[in-house]
């Protein structure tokens, strides 16, 4: 990932890093043991994030919008949880998995960004 320029479009960046997901869930999955259990839960979050800024952009309100960059945010952060206890535990090589965890971490925080603006933006989506 740290190889090509990030989108600045987040359902862009937030695809692209779902993408990147799916590859490191799909070589844990052909792995024993927890490193299957691991992959699931990461898939779950780390899908999803980009699944709920999708959403978000059809929103039916501004509480809608928010509420589903906010879901997205808590996904984001599991994501970075689970990326830092499969690095941990040995499960997977921590140098190969450093550009997901950068990349989740600056996710979060621009989503962090986009709702801290919308809140800001006295009732404008």
């Amino acid at each position: 990932m740290a190889q090509h320029p990030r989108p600045s479009d987040i359902k862009e960046r937030t695809f692209i890093f779902g993408v990147a997901i799916v590859r490191l869930c799909n070589e844990l999955s052909k792995r024993p043991g927890v490193s299957r259990n691991l992959g699931y839960q990461l898939l779950r979050s780390g899908t999803s994030i980009g699944a709920n800024v999708e959403e978000a952009q059809a929103g039916q309100s501004r509480a809608d919008f928010l509420s589903k960059y906010s879901i997205s945010l808590k996904e984001a952060r599991e994501t970075i949880y689970w990326l830092r206890l499969i690095e941990a535990s040995g499960t997977f090589d921590g140098e190969k998995l450093l550009p997901l965890k950068r990349e989740a971490d600056e996710i979060a925080r621009i989503i962090g960004a986009i709702i801290v603006r919308t809140k800001n933006n006295n009732g404008k989506k």
